[in-house]
């Protein structure tokens, strides 16, 4: 291995590009166990709006930070860090390679750069004063805020993510400068690991259809009963569960505050951004392997092959040839 680092495998992509398939076959092929890099598969009773991977699915591959926390825990990047370290830590004991699947960019980057996102510390006062202006005014007007001192996190954080904000802004009062520069001094870090960061890609019309066809597949499964039992059991939309593409949505409608349809048309608008969003922050990053299914003519088996003859090259070793 590459300069004595222990190996780690990346595979990403946007929403419903069909990760969770191929990531099974790779973990068969090369000896791996999965990392989810999922905000919110890591939460029991939240299996359909996050399409989270069935037990019957998993076809014996250990996974990890899925189906670990409940609805009403918090749940950040910090966390994630931490807990996907921990599960890596076990995978090398069995003398397997950890392979990170997911979404979740800044996620998947805090891993795979060792990044310290400083988790803005502990003056509850000022985060008070923050969550009470944002409850007053509005997220909006809290975004105006971190615009103004932080312009580039305001790039990057959408204002509905409150939580993030407040981080952002807590960040720049206790160290005068942004947080923005302190995680571009951290990107800039090399990976302590000898890396390989596969994005599975699509044409965005086709990608888009997937994404419709999946809002009206979770639909028919039940997503809003299953919203309608959290909400049920006390979780509510200021939870970062709740929070969620799929659960905000159809909690609105069960709110009354639009009709199911208007939550589905939404849900399913707000997925295509956030797909759009993904494929961003993905181009982003650097020393990415591309996998666009249309090159290989949407064969998965031709794509996991491209994939085991890159590891090999890399010497991130396979345990079987898929040849």
């Amino acid at each position: 291995m590459r300069e004595g680092k222990p190996p780690l495998v990346v595979l990403t992509g946007p929403t419903a590009v069909g990760k969770t398939r191929l990531s099974i076959e790779l973990a068969k092929a090369i000896g791996g166990e999965i990392i989810s890099a999922d905000s919110m598969q890591v939460y029991r009773g939240m299996d359909i709006g996050s399409a989270k991977i069935r037990p019957d699915e998993m076809q014996g591959i250990p996974h990890y930070l899925v189906d670990v926390l409940e609805p009403e825990e918090d749940f950040h990047v910090v966390r994630f860090a931490r807990m996907a370290r921990e599960a890596m830590g076990q995978i090398y004991s069995h003398g397997h390679i950890p392979i990170l699947v997911g979404g979740t960019g800044f996620y998947i980057q805090a891993v795979t750069r060792d990044i310290d996102f400083t988790e803005a510390g502990q003056e509850d006062s000022y985060r008070r004063e923050l969550e009470r202006f944002a409850a007053e005014k509005g997220a909006g007007a809290l975004h105006l805020v971190l615009r103004q001192v932080d312009p580039l996190s305001a790039e990057r954080i959408h204002e509905n993510n409150v939580k993030r904000v407040i981080r952002a802004l807590e960040y720049y009062h206790q160290n005068s400068r942004p947080i923005s520069a302190h995680n571009e001094e951290q990107r800039a870090k090399d990976s302590p690991y000898h890396l390989a960061y596969f994005v599975l890609t699509a044409p965005r019309e086709l990608l888009y259809r997937r994404i419709d066809a999946r809002v009206d597949e979770m639909m028919e499964q039940g997503l809003a009963e299953e919203v309608m039992r959290l909400k049920k059991r006390g979780c509510h939309r200021g939870m970062t569960s709740m929070q969620a593409l799929g659960y905000k949505e159809i909690l609105d409608a069960l709110d009354g505050l639009c009709t199911m349809e208007e939550a589905v048309r939404i849900l399913k608008r707000d997925t295509r951004h956030f797909a759009k969003r993904q494929l961003t922050w993905f181009r982003r990053e650097e020393e990415v392997i591309w996998l666009d299914q249309e090159d290989y003519g949407y064969d998965e088996d031709r794509i996991l092959k491209a994939m085991i003859r890159i590891l090999n090259e890399e010497h991130i070793n396979a345990q079987q040839s898929a040849e």
